[in-house]
């Protein structure tokens, strides 16, 4: 965020919902991509009357969703606080919703503030697709091992090196992190993960996922499973879940 705009009296924060199908993903593209991010800073420049520059707590890829992205501004626009909500809605189109905003302080950044965050991944289950879930989920046919997958999942809570998991084209940042908690739910149709976590590498949320699917189709043992993320080597898990299974579910400050 360029500096000149932190000057500005208001930093105000953003909660933001949206579904990444027809996007190019979060961050900010060049035409003719369009990303969540070109959309916002569009629309909210003309509720507030000026430029408008976003800082979000990370970026989703083309395709993933979000019930809880968090982004942050700075602004001398006067509107009230409890009125951004009502006119982002009548601004943006049906598929980017402001949930909620609020005055957050001057030192705040919806990036650099995070404590952790929560991605959830749904996998519709059957031989037939919904056609209701067919953005929203991955749609899988063979039968899973549920306890399996959960079993998966619990070898991984903790702190650990997660480079197994990152993306072959990651930077070189940190490997590092911290997985507070991994649940999984369902019911006859959906399972859905849910991973609590310090931070996330690129592609991290995908790539385990897709790991724990193969455990669940029995076709990675789970001392083979333990194995491959020791090996810190991510040629050898599967290929990376489909993004539009995920969410980013919630950010903790």
């Amino acid at each position: 965020m360029r500096a000149e705009l932190k000057m500005r009296r208001r930093n105000i924060a953003l909660t933001v919902a949206y579904d990444g199908t027809n996007y190019a993903g979060f961050q900010r593209q060049n035409p003719p991509n369009v990303a969540v991010q070109n959309v916002l800073e569009e629309r909210l420049a003309k509720i507030f009357g000026e430029s408008i520059e976003l800082s979000a707590s990370g970026r989703t890829d083309a395709g993933v969703h979000a019930l809880g992205q968090v982004v942050n501004f700075f602004t001398d626009g006067r509107i009230e606080i409890e009125k951004i909500p009502y006119a982002a809605s009548g601004a943006l189109p049906p598929d980017i919703v402001v949930k909620n905003a609020w005055e957050a302080d001057k030192n705040f950044s919806a990036l650099h503030s995070a404590q952790s965050k929560i991605y959830i991944y749904k996998i519709q289950r059957g031989n037939i697709l919904n056609p209701f879930m067919a953005r929203y989920s991955w749609h899988i046919r063979a039968d899973l091992d549920v306890e399996l997958m959960r079993a998966a999942l619990n070898l991984i809570i903790g702190t650990y090196d997660f480079s197994a998991f990152k993306a072959a084209s990651s930077t070189n940042m940190n490997p590092v992190r911290t997985i507070y908690a991994a649940e999984i739910f369902h019911d006859e149709e959906i399972l859905t993960i849910k991973i609590h976590a310090s931070g996330f590498l690129y592609h991290m949320a995908r790539n385990i996922v897709a790991a724990i699917v193969e455990v669940g189709r029995r076709r990675l043992t789970l001392e083979k499973f333990w194995q491959i993320f020791e090996s810190k080597d991510r040629k050898n898990f599967p290929a990376t879940a489909p993004a539009h299974g995920l969410y980013l579910y919630k950010v903790f400050y």
